[in-house]
């Protein structure tokens, strides 16, 4: 068995802000809910860490730190479930979509078997999330919301770093 990375927080540093809005606003609602059930979204996160959990059993250290990384996804996705609802959203499964909106589906999953390819398929998503966060941040002008993306986008910044560990430990190419 290899030696697993030292991991020790799988967030970072700091308390999250207070889950409240400044009122009712549909498109920073819309905002929110697309990192609910969109494609890209925190269901995605939580879907794939998931299947990596349960298609490493080969590597039990790798297998449990991909679970911590689904919990730590279910925690912002209880997040951005109340941030939603607190601006007129019903924080289903799903995001909008060309007017209306989409239910979240496993389709939207890649299913990689292999270590390396599920490692890079998760780093490129984490990355993709602080960016969307960051940029959602930068324009809903309601700060708490604001604030709430900013705590996400460095809690994905620490999954990059822990999965990137992960990939020089395990695979042969880092990232």
């Amino acid at each position: 068995m290899e030696e697993i990375p030292c991991v020790t927080s799988y967030t970072a540093e700091g308390p999250y802000p207070e889950i409240r809005v400044q009122g009712k606003n549909q498109r920073y609602g819309q905002a929110i809910l697309s990192n609910v059930g969109g494609s890209a979204s925190e269901m995605g996160s939580i879907g794939l860490y998931l299947y990596g959990r349960f298609t490493q059993d080969g590597r039990p250290e790798v297998a449990e730190v991909l679970g911590h990384l689904a919990v730590v996804e279910m925690h912002h996705l209880s997040i951005f479930s109340a941030l939603a609802r607190q601006l007129g959203e019903d924080p289903r499964l799903w995001g909008p979509f060309r007017g209306g909106r989409r239910y979240w589906t496993p389709e939207y999953l890649r299913y990689p078997r292999r270590l390396n390819q599920l490692l890079r398929y998760a780093v490129e998503e984490e990355r993709g999330a602080v960016r969307k966060y960051r940029q959602q941040a930068g324009w809903i002008r309601d700060e708490n919301v604001a604030a709430n993306l900013r705590r996400i986008a460095a809690d994905e910044e620490v999954h990059v770093q822990i999965l990137s560990r992960l990939m020089e430990s395990y695979c042969s190419r880092p990232l």
